[in-house]
C-alpha cells in the first residue's frame, strides 16, 4: 500500500520507496524505512497531505506520498 492511499488518522510503517531521487529527499526529512507515519490532514482537493513522522509534521504532495510504500 502507498502512503497516498491512507485516510486521515491511519498509520503505516515506511517499507521502501519507488523513486530513487525522491527517496533521498524523503529520507533527509525523516521518512526512513521502519519509521511509523500517520496521516494527520488532507487538503480539500486532496493535495497536499500532512503527515506526522519522527515526531514532527511534514507536508507532502500526493506524488511524493505515492512514492512511499508501507508495510
Amino acid at each position: 500500500m502507498k502512503l497516498s492511499q491512507l485516510e486521515v488518522g491511519e498509520i503505516g510503517i515506511v517499507k521502501e520507496f519507488t523513486d530513487l531521487e525522491m527517496s533521498v529527499k524523503l529520507m533527509e526529512m525523516g521518512c526512513l524505512p521502519g519509521e511509523t507515519i500517520k496521516v494527520s490532514r488532507i487538503a480539500p482537493m486532496g493535495d497536499p497531505i500532512a503527515v506526522t513522522v519522527s515526531g514532527y509534521q511534514l507536508s507532502l504532495r500526493k506524488f511524493e506520498a505515492s512514492t512511499i510504500i508501507l508495510q
